[in-house]
């Protein structure tokens, strides 16, 4: 499989996603929603940046259980309670991504909610990878 992402130069730099992403061979994995629940079941504490952390650690934990890898992902839509408090914590949350994820990104779209199926969670990822060979 092999996953290009694609920024041309006749569009402003991307900071945190690639403008697009181009897959042949592998085979695709469609990613739920994931929010910052612990493996209890209950929602983790410590704001944007926890819940992000979490809800991105599940994402991974069911790519790698359908055979991906972070790198995998080509799409990610990331779904935002409050605007002004996640972009107040991006540089936070982009160290948590690399940290996670490393250095590459999806195509990503942030998408200002209402609110979520939990009512207190604050954010929700889901996604779409190119796994396998």
């Amino acid at each position: 499989m092999d996953v290009e992402r694609i920024n041309p130069a006749g569009l402003a730099r991307p900071s945190g996603f690639s403008h697009a992403v181009a897959v042949t061979g592998g085979q695709m994995v469609f990613l739920a929603g994931q929010i910052g629940l612990g493996r209890d079941g209950k929602l983790v504490s410590g704001g944007v940046v926890a819940q992000f952390e979490q809800a991105l650690a599940n994402l991974l934990t069911a790519l790698a259980a359908a055979g991906g890898q972070p790198g995998d992902l080509v799409s990610l839509t990331i779904y935002i309670v409050d605007l002004a408090d996640y972009q107040a914590h991006a540089k936070q949350i982009g160290a948590v991504w690399r940290r996670l994820a490393g250095a590459e990104y999806p195509a990503v779209a942030g998408v200002g909610v209402a609110r979520l199926w939990d009512p207190e969670a604050l954010v929700e990822l889901q996604g779409v990878a190119a796994a396998g060979p």
